[in-house]
C-alpha cells in the first residue's frame, strides 16, 4: 500500500489530535499524544489547550501535583511531559543515548566515570526522595565530590539519573529555576545497551501517536541508533505492517491505526513552541514546507509558535498588547484568517489567567523574519 503526502499528513493530524479537538482528560491527552515537549514551561499546556475539549490548565496541574503525568529528560535529550505508565519504558529505552551525552566527556572533565556515575546515580536518589531544589542538589553533589567536580558532575547527573522535575507552583507548574524528585520505582540504570523490549514499547507508542513513520523518523524521535531500532521494528513481527510513502520509502505503522482520506479538513491551530509534531520525525516536511523551516526552527534550537493552516504550517504567531499577532508566510484565504481570529480569541482568554505574553523572551526572533503579512488577531 502506498500512502500519499497529503494523507500522511492527515494520519499525523488524526494521531495527535488536531483534526477536532477530544473530549479528554488531561492524562488521557498525554497518553494518546505519547509526550509533550515541555521545554518551555507554558508548552505542555498550550499543546493540549490545542487537541482537548474545554481543557483547563488546572487539570494539567493536578496531573503534575499528583505524578500522573511527569516532566523529565527523555527523547531527543530533552524535557517532555509524558504519562507516569509510560515513564519506566521510555527512560529505560533512552539508557544508552542517555549514557553517552550525559556519562561522556563533560562527565570525564569533573574527574569522574561511568563507574563513579553507577555508585552516584542510587545516592542522588535517596537524596531526592523528597523534592529538592537545584540549588540543594547542586551543594549536595558539591559536598560529596567537591567544588571542582561540582559543575560537570550535576550536569550529567542530572540528566542521567532517573530524576523528574517536581512543580514549583509558577504560571504553569514549573518556573526557570527546577527543582527535582526521584522517580518512584524502577532499577537503578547500568550499562550503555539498549533494553529490548522497552524500545520495542517505545517504538509502539511512537507509531500509536505518530504514525505512519520511517526506521529514520523513529531513532529521530528518540535519538537511539538506527541498529537497535532496526531490529526492534523486525522483532515486533506483525505488531507492524509496512507502507510506502510518497518517495516510496518504507514507513511502519500499527495496523488497522487511522489513516483518514486526504481531503479530510484540518482546522487551524495556534502551536506551541517545540510542539512535538514540528519535531518528531527526520522528515520534516509532512508538517513544515521545507522553505518555512528555517524560519520556524532557529539555529539554537529554539522552535517558534506556529501557524497551522490545512495541516501545514504557514507562519508564526506571538502575543502582543492582549492579543495576538500573527505573521503569514504566504497569503491566506478569508476563511482561514477568520478561523485564526477565532482561535486567538480563545488562546487569548486561556492564557489571561496565567500568562499573557508568554513566550515574550523570544520575541527577538520576529525581527529576523524576513517580510510577511502580519495581522492582529
Amino acid at each position: 500500500m502506498t500512502i500519499t503526502e497529503r494523507e500522511l499528513n492527515r494520519a499525523t493530524l488524526s494521531r495527535q489530535l488536531l483534526l477536532q479537538r477530544q473530549p479528554l482528560t488531561a492524562q488521557e491527552g498525554v497518553r494518546r499524544v505519547v509526550a509533550l515537549q515541555a521545554q518551555q514551561p507554558a508548552s505542555p499546556y498550550l499543546a493540549l489547550w490545542n487537541r482537548l475539549t474545554d481543557f483547563a490548565a488546572a487539570e494539567l496541574d493536578a496531573a503534575f501535583r499528583e505524578r500522573s503525568v511527569v516532566k523529565a529528560t527523555l527523547m531527543r535529550i530533552t524535557l517532555h511531559a509524558v504519562h507516569a505508565e509510560d515513564y519506566p519504558a521510555f527512560r529505560a529505552a533512552m539508557q544508552p543515548t542517555l549514557y553517552a551525552s550525559r556519562l561522556g566527556s563533560r562527565f570525564a572533565a569533573a574527574g569522574l566515570s561511568p563507574a563513579d556515575a553507577e555508585v552516584l546515580v542510587p545516592e542522588v536518589l535517596a537524596f531526592a526522595r523528597t523534592a529538592r531544589t537545584s540549588a540543594e542538589m547542586q551543594a549536595w553533589v558539591e559536598e560529596r565530590l567537591g567544588t571542582d567536580k561540582k559543575d560537570g558532575a550535576w550536569w550529567g547527573l542530572k540528566g542521567y539519573a532517573p530524576l523528574h522535575h517536581a512543580p514549583t507552583n509558577a504560571p504553569w507548574s514549573f518556573g526557570h529555576r527546577p527543582s527535582f524528585v526521584a522517580a518512584p520505582n524502577g532499577p537503578v540504570p547500568t550499562g550503555k545497551t539498549v533494553d529490548p523490549q522497552a524500545l520495542r514499547t517505545l517504538i509502539l507508542r511512537y507509531l500509536a501517536g505518530f504514525g505512519p513513520a520511517s526506521l529514520a523518523d523513529v531513532a529521530q524521535f528518540a535519538m537511539v541508533q538506527r541498529t537497535p531500532v532496526r531490529a526492534a521494528l523486525l522483532a515486533l513481527g506483525d505488531a507492524v505492517e509496512q507502507l510506502h510513502g510518497p518517495d516510496g520509502s518504507v514507513l511502519f505503522d500499527l495496523p488497522g491505526a487511522p489513516r483518514p482520506p486526504a481531503d479530510t479538513p484540518a482546522p487551524p491551530r495556534l502551536m506551541a513552541m517545540w510542539d512535538s509534531i514540528l519535531l518528531a520525525y527526520a522528515d520534516r516536511g509532512r508538517v513544515i514546507p521545507p522553505a518555512y523551516r528555517p524560519r520556524v526552527i532557529r539555529r539554537n534550537g529554539d522552535v517558534l509558535p506556529t501557524l497551522l493552516v490545512d495541516g501545514h504550517v504557514a507562519g508564526v504567531w506571538r502575543p502582543v498588547d492582549g492579543r495576538i499577532e500573527a505573521t503569514a508566510f504566504h497569503p491566506l484565504a478569508p476563511a482561514d484568517w477568520e478561523g485564526l481570529a477565532a482561535e486567538a480569541r480563545a488562546l487569548t482568554a486561556f492564557l489571561a489567567d496565567r500568562e499573557a505574553a508568554v513566550y515574550s523572551r523570544y520575541h527577538h526572533w520576529w525581527a529576523k523574519l524576513p517580510e510577511a503579512e502580519v495581522r492582529i488577531l
